[in-house]
């Protein structure tokens, strides 16, 4: 039953975030540099493109720096601001919203629904990496957010930026191939928003104890393992990258598709093994390691099937506030 106290307790948390948040600031321009970051000659000459490109086209993009998020993430404080600045047109959605922090060294590009077919994901990713992302690294906080806006305007007008920073990443991305995927931006961006250790280890405990049970019974099964082994590959490309990140997960398929044959001949061998195949042959049951195995699709009491999976796995869909990408340096 709710008590009084547990109201208290979840609007606590409710409003937990919201108290720790940083203030939305007043939308006095086209470029708002709270952190003061930027010349007044960057201000005028910025201000001047962007409010050209909307006498042209009606997208309306604005730039807002702030020197802290106050540990609010980067994406959550630029959707707050883009519901209360109200960028872009009613029935349009063709706003854009650039938000850098440099105390905390977090940028993103927030799209408006209405832009999202233009100005994409993987291209407000392309720009951050290649023409913002440099130039903070060198403090060049006016070049960077110079080159950001010219080339965000520049997608929205239909035209491919050209940049020789983006030309020569592009260049070596293909030379490199799916080794430069592992160290792309996209990846670096999607481990950063990884859950926090402690909670890592509770979900690495509950998958890789499930999925690690049903390895360990497949390489114990004599003939049946094998349709566990191909079941299993999916699940151990996709669940352990909440736990370890892309490039762990990538390393565990590699140890798992490589070491589940390998552990299967070497249990060959062994005499109960050989035993065991022998009963299942037989009668379709075989006792491994004090375990029923049925090669069925079902079992009694405390055996394992290894012809039946579960399938109950399912996930759930939600909603960002608008399309974009977020970067750091």
């Amino acid at each position: 039953m709710l008590t009084a106290r547990h109201l208290l307790l979840a609007w606590l948390l409710a409003i937990a975030p919201l108290a720790i948040a940083a203030d939305v600031p007043f939308l006095t321009g086209r470029i708002v540099d709270n952190a003061e970051i930027l010349s007044p000659a960057t201000v005028q000459k910025l201000t001047a493109e962007l409010k050209s490109h909307e006498e042209r086209t009606t997208n309306q993009v604005a730039v807002l720096t702030v020197k802290s998020l106050e540990g609010e993430s980067v994406e959550d404080f630029a959707v707050r601001v883009f519901q209360q600045w109200k960028l872009g047109q009613q029935g349009k959605d063709n706003g854009v919203l650039v938000v850098v922090a440099p105390g905390d060294r977090r940028m993103r590009i927030e799209v408006g629904y209405g832009l999202e077919g233009t100005l994409t994901d993987a291209a407000a990713a392309r720009i951050i990496r290649d023409r913002m992302t440099p130039r903070f690294k060198s403090n060049d906080y006016d070049g960077g957010i110079a080159q950001g806006v010219a080339a965000i305007v520049a997608t929205l007008d239909g035209a491919e930026p050209s940049s020789g920073a983006s030309a020569g990443t592009d260049g070596a991305t293909s030379g490199k191939g799916f080794l430069s995927f592992l160290d792309s931006a996209d990846v670096s961006e999607f481990e950063k928003d990884l859950p926090p250790w402690p909670m890592r280890i509770l979900l690495g405990a509950f998958i890789f104890g499930i999925i690690g049970l049903f390895t360990i019974v497949g390489v114990m099964t004599p003939g049946m393992g094998w349709f566990l082994y191909l079941f299993l590959i999916p699940f151990w490309a996709m669940f352990p990258i909440v736990v370890v990140g892309v490039k762990g997960a990538l390393l565990l398929l590699v140890v798992y598709v490589i070491g589940f044959p390998l552990a299967k001949l070497v249990l060959r061998s062994t005499d109960w093994y050989a035993k065991a195949a022998k009963e299942m042959k037989k009668s379709g049951r075989a006792t491994v390691g004090g375990m029923v195995i049925t090669s069925g699709g079902s079992s009694s009491g405390g055996s394992w099937s290894s012809g039946s999976s579960s399938g109950g796995f399912s996930g759930g869909g939600g909603s960002s506030g608008g399309g974009g990408a977020s970067g750091s340096w």
